[in-house]
């Protein structure tokens, strides 16, 4: 199997998720990072594109399949982050230029023309983050955590009988009970600033929170308390021609925490490359598969040829 693209940090694979996924060799990644298109939400212009499906289950079961395959390749200690946004039921035929869970729909290929009707009556919430979570851990993965990516700044919905979508889930798997993860470098102080970041900087350790009890500056806590599983975290435009762009912040969050350092981090949906910036910003290694060579292109182009160490992309924001 020949990369589209190759460098000492750096590898591309063109085609579809699965059938590269197949060819890589097995327990060679250390962490994946991921969002896949969402179902019934964009047409890429891609044949084999994943979120056409016909229906949700068949949606699910094509998530299942490729990370089983997925899991393979991944380390005996790696883990998995997934990003997946949910979906309503409607009526293909008639078609949308509205926006769907916080996503705006208008400027894009939209998707609903192009799937069978989901077997619920319309404007059902289908639940497709769960659905595909429930399936995974069916399959053997354990799901450690289901963290809700708070979006202050998503953008609005013209809905009038419902309310906006502000959140989407990022789900953490692990293959086994024991598997690495730093808490450290994504603690966050108590007054809201990035703990790390600021220790790193300046020395700074937290003073023993009085709600805590007496603390000592060797008690766990005391350089800074786990962000929990709500991460509020401001989208990010991108003017280039990928619209569906999580923003760098995230995937760097589950790269500091869930890969080891100098590690390599895969991303099946690669796209605009914005989990690639994020593992070359902390030092690791990137591996990033799409079936579009254009994606593939920009990628490339605007953001992971030359991407520096960056040790400001610490700061989430």
């Amino acid at each position: 199997m020949k990369p589209y693209y190759t460098d000492e940090s750096v590898t591309l694979y063109h085609g579809k998720a699965l059938e590269i996924a197949r060819e890589l060799p097995g327990g060679t990644v250390d962490c994946i990072v991921t969002s896949p298109p969402y179902y019934g939400l964009r047409d890429y212009g891609v044949e084999g594109q994943y979120g056409l499906e016909e229906t949700p289950a068949e949606y699910v079961a094509n998530q299942r399949d490729l990370f089983r395959e997925l899991r393979r390749v991944l380390a005996d200690d790696g883990t998995l982050w997934l990003n997946i946004g949910d979906s309503y039921a409607r009526n293909p035929a008639k078609g949308t230029t509205g926006t769907m869970n916080g996503r705006n729909i208008a400027r894009m290929g939209y998707a609903g023309n192009r799937i069978g009707k989901p077997d619920l009556p319309e404007k059902n919430l289908l639940g497709i983050p769960w659905r595909v979570a429930f399936a995974l851990q069916d399959d053997g993965w354990i799901l450690r955590n289901a963290i809700i990516w708070n979006k202050p700044n998503a953008m609005p919905e013209s809905v009038t009988d419902r309310l906006s979508g502000r959140y989407e889930m990022l789900f953490m798997f692990a293959k086994q009970q024991r598997y690495w993860f730093d808490l450290d470098p994504i603690r966050v102080d108590y007054d809201g600033e990035r703990a790390v970041s600021r220790r790193v900087r300046s020395g700074h350790v937290n003073k023993p929170n009085s709600a805590k009890g007496a603390w000592t500056a060797e008690s766990v806590d005391a350089v800074g308390r786990n962000p929990g599983d709500v991460w509020e975290i401001p989208t990010q435009p991108f003017s280039a021609a990928h619209f569906a762009v999580y923003p760098v912040a995230l995937p760097t969050r589950c790269i500091l925490a869930g890969c080891k350092p100098g590690g390599t981090v895969l991303d099946p949906f690669s796209g605009s490359g914005t989990t690639g910036l994020a593992a070359q910003r902390t030092g690791r290694k990137y591996i990033g598969i799409d079936l579009s060579t254009d994606y593939l292109d920009l990628s490339l182009r605007t953001r992971l040829l030359n991407a520096a160490l960056d040790f400001g992309c610490l700061d989430f924001g």
